[in-house]
């Protein structure tokens, strides 16, 4: 497993972190672990991350003459 420092931290948001740690009954570092783990699947689970990795997936595919597809439907 991963460890990270964060250096350089306002006073305010350590207070702020230390707060939410110990609303919530953790440690500071198991809060800032959750943190940071929320933020990370909100990111991964986002509608724009999806669509990025579709267009990822469909950009090897050659694009197709849309109204000569239609047209095909049409006289079906």
């Amino acid at each position: 497993m991963k460890s990270l420092s964060i250096r350089n931290l306002s006073d305010d948001t350590y207070a702020h972190l230390q707060f939410l740690a110990k609303a919530n009954r953790r440690s500071l570092q198991e809060q800032v672990k959750l943190l940071l783990e929320q933020e990370v699947a909100l990111i991964k689970g986002s509608s724009l991350a999806k669509a990025d990795l579709w267009r990822q997936r469909l950009s090897a595919r050659a694009p197709g003459d849309t109204v000569a597809s239609i047209r095909e439907d049409r006289d079906r």
